[in-house]
């Protein structure tokens, strides 16, 4: 339903160089996370999923408009398996592009009702800014030593997870919940989004190129404190972060690096330690559904969605 919706609502065709890699971006494909969060939440309240189309969108664009972005200040070679938007083209394209697509995030809510369009935009506002906090301090990060695991947290929560829990609560609010009934859900977007963000460190670090469409090992080259890193610190011997620090300290950017720091990983325990992270934070999301009043089906598919993040390789 999403991908009909997307494929109908095409860029405009000129200026080619503005719209071009906008429907390059979004024709990539991708998990289509948020968008399906926003959907399901309507209809867990009993309305039509259509009725969420436009907000699906809204949060698909603007999400890939923090990829594009995100991969020039990271010079990512690979998005999805494929060039980023500014290798494909270059940085100023990039930059441009994204910042029309940020607009169009906010065009596509413009269908709705006053009183629930204001709702929207304003929480739209709200999270956007969220995000761009969560990008600062990723960047702060790279430079500083001294970052500790709970404001890792702090900067996944903003980067990554309150996009997911507006995805949940603009759609409950389409679904004519109430304000605490639309709270619940954005907690548990959230807790979701938390355990999304440490599986994708993970992957970053141990999953198949194949898979997950990135480059593999793209954190440890840029010398990025994931969630890997922050648990040597923690749980490691001296000797392994000793390693670490060594390696972090080093502008190489080549195989070896990313197989000793791998390894670092392994040996000090942090892969499975952030693996439990993972499950507690999953549960801890399923705990919010269980005061929310939804038809049992709602319930079971953002179960069952929920368990499927968990579980992923890609």
């Amino acid at each position: 339903m999403f991908d009909n919706y997307l494929e109908n609502n095409k860029q405009k065709s000129k200026p080619h160089g503005l719209y071009a890699p906008i429907q390059y971006i979004l024709s990539l494909g991708g998990k289509r996370l948020r968008p399906l969060l926003a959907l399901m939440a309507t209809e867990a309240f009993g309305n039509k999923p259509e009725d969420a189309l436009p907000a699906a969108l809204s949060v698909e664009v603007f999400h890939n408009f923090t990829l594009i972005h995100d991969d020039i200040m990271d010079q990512a070679p690979l998005r999805r398996g494929a060039p980023t938007v500014h290798n494909k083209w270059d940085e100023n394209t990039g930059i441009l592009s994204g910042d029309a697509m940020l607009i169009q995030a906010y065009q596509c809510l413009e269908s709705y009702p006053n009183e629930l369009f204001v709702k929207l935009i304003n929480h739209t506002s709200k999270t956007a800014l969220e995000v761009c906090e969560g990008q600062q301090y990723d960047m702060d990060f790279e430079t500083q030593k001294d970052v500790t695991i709970s404001a890792y947290l702090e900067m996944i929560r903003l980067k990554t997870a309150v996009l997911v829990g507006h995805s949940l609560k603009i759609g409950a609010w389409i679904g004519n919940a109430s304000d605490q009934e639309a709270q619940l859900l954005y907690d548990f977007g959230v807790l979701l989004g938390l355990a999304f963000q440490i599986q994708d460190d993970y992957l970053d670090a141990f999953g198949d190129p194949k898979d997950f469409g990135k480059q593999v090992g793209g954190d440890i080259l840029e010398n990025k404190k994931t969630i890997l890193y922050h648990e040597v610190m923690k749980i490691g011997n001296t000797k392994e972060k000793e390693a670490l620090f060594h390696w972090y300290d080093t502008i190489e950017k080549n195989n070896q690096k990313v197989i000793a720091v791998k390894n670092i990983f392994k040996s000090s325990g942090a892969s499975i330690a952030s693996q439990k992270l993972v499950t507690s934070y999953t549960e801890d999301a399923f705990k919010k559904l269980e005061s929310l009043i939804i038809s049992a089906q709602g319930k079971e598919l953002l179960i069952e969605f929920g368990q499927n993040l968990m579980n992923r390789k890609f």
